[in-house]
């Protein structure tokens, strides 16, 4: 099972009405799967602020948060995804040995 299977399986736990997980290992300078990036739509974020939203998604990651370098989160309820639609674009990473 890759590291974004593993990540989606965790992920699963929130209940989403959306989920993608993308490896964006590739935009950086190793390129080993180090590096994603989870949109999650979930009815449990409702009345959540964003600080709330994340600690809620890093509980539910547990110790694979560990085993990856980072996880750029978008968090959304499904009233806020029928707004916006999709989740901001990322950043090219900036330095070397991430």
């Amino acid at each position: 099972m890759s590291m974004q299977q593993r990540i989606e399986q965790q992920l699963a736990a929130l209940a989403p009405q959306y989920l993608d997980v993308l490896d964006e290992s590739h935009m950086h300078s190793r390129g080993q799967q180090t590096h994603y990036k989870a949109v999650i739509v979930s009815e449990q974020f409702a009345g959540l602020n964003s600080v709330k939203r994340h600690q809620q998604v890093y509980a539910t990651m547990g110790e694979l948060m560990g085993q990856i370098h980072a996880l750029a989160i978008h968090t959304y309820t499904p009233e806020e995804w029928a707004k916006v639609g999709a989740a901001p674009a990322s950043p090219v990473c900036a330095g070397g040995g991430h």
